[in-house]
């Protein structure tokens, strides 16, 4: 794909991250600890799917082509996801910090995002906004419920923050691309998110009994395409048929 046009790579960014996000979450399916869980997981896998669907689809409406290619035809250092959202599923908790920590930024952006002089991009938003409200409250209430809960769940918790904490100051960067929508009013200035998403995850993790880390969040790079060592492997399994049979139709 040509990302020559500013725009349709914004797009993609976006949609890359449901895209994402969506696969990991859709790998708990029949391995959550509860048959609730498991509903609630495929559900919000399904919500970001159907983001990353209209993120896509516009993206190739502007530059060409269509959201299977964009999905299923692109290499790792094509996508352009945040390195947050490609993070394995680990245990419960490492699926649980790493979807709050999301979700937090899905629903500042998006909220932000709805009122984009890219009507397109205004109207996914909007749309997701709802969804996203949902996941964040499915998510923190699970974040309270392991963090005031025994000592073992309470300590997996505090883990698995710990773990990603590194990954989260990408949420927050602008770069040239960025910076030029932002002018014309098209992107949302991710900088202007960082104190809302802090003081609705600080609150959260004090609420949960659990601590802030003091750890500078210092990976970046996913907006780029440079990746993680995790992504590769996802996107192999992810890509798999339409690969060894390109082209086909069910």
């Amino acid at each position: 794909m040509n990302n020559s046009n500013p725009v349709a790579t914004y797009a993609l960014r976006l949609g890359d991250n449901g895209l994402v996000l969506a696969q990991r979450l859709g790998q708990w399916c029949g391995h959550a600890p509860e048959l609730e869980i498991d509903l609630a997981l495929t559900n919000i896998a399904l919500d970001l799917l159907g983001q990353a669907r209209n993120f896509l689809s516009y993206a190739a409406e502007l530059n060409g082509g269509d959201e299977d290619t964009l999905a299923f035809g692109r290499d790792e250092r094509q996508f352009r996801n945040l390195l947050l959202v490609e993070q394995p599923n680990g245990n419960f908790a490492d699926t649980l910090a790493r979807q709050f920590f999301i979700d937090v930024w899905h629903v500042a952006l998006f909220s932000r995002l709805a009122n984009s002089r890219d009507a397109q991009l205004a109207a996914i938003a909007a749309k997701g906004l709802k969804e996203v409200r949902y996941h964040q409250r499915f998510s923190r209430g699970w974040l309270e419920r392991l963090g005031n809960g025994t000592e073992h769940s309470a300590n997996l918790m505090q883990q698995a923050v710990d773990n990603l904490w590194r990954f989260t100051g990408e949420l927050f960067q602008a770069d040239e691309l960025e910076i030029e929508l932002i002018a014309q009013g098209i992107a949302v200035d991710p900088r202007e998110l960082q104190a809302e998403w802090q003081a609705t995850v600080h609150t959260a993790l004090l609420d949960s009994g659990l601590q802030i880390p003091q750890e500078a969040a210092f990976r970046s790079g996913g907006k780029q395409g440079l990746h993680s060592e995790h992504l590769g492997p996802m996107l192999a399994e992810m890509q798999y048929l339409q690969r060894a049979y390109p082209g086909q139709q069910w």
